[in-house]
């Protein structure tokens, strides 16, 4: 096997493991069977306050290497598209930026 399709299957075999634990019932960040998150993998990327405003479930979902809410200038009015959503943190915070009615697109 390639280093590079032994990469790749590593990285499908880690995000299979955390969507399989998080559907089926596995508690997310507060499970034994949890996947590592750290610093600079998932949830952990939010602010507290943004992730005490969000639903639970969407927060342990969270799998995102990145915070693009932290530096995106949304406006009220504007459309979001949001590529590779996961458990839906950015969504679900842009929607409370960009105001009713929302016009969000989102696709895992």
């Amino acid at each position: 096997m390639s280093e590079q399709t032994e990469l790749r299957e590593t990285v499908r075999a880690r995000y299979a493991a955390a969507a399989i634990a998080i559907t089926e019932g596995g508690g997310g960040c507060c499970s034994g069977q949890a996947v590592a998150v750290d610093e600079t993998f998932g949830a952990t990327l939010y602010q507290a306050a943004q992730r005490e405003e969000l639903p639970a479930e969407a927060v342990a979902a969270s799998l995102g290497c990145g915070n693009p809410t932290a530096v995106a200038e949304l406006r009220e009015g504007e459309r979001v598209l949001d590529l590779g959503s996961g458990g839906g943190i950015d969504v679900l915070l842009s929607a409370r930026r960009v105001g009713p009615p929302a016009r969000l697109t989102a696709s895992t």
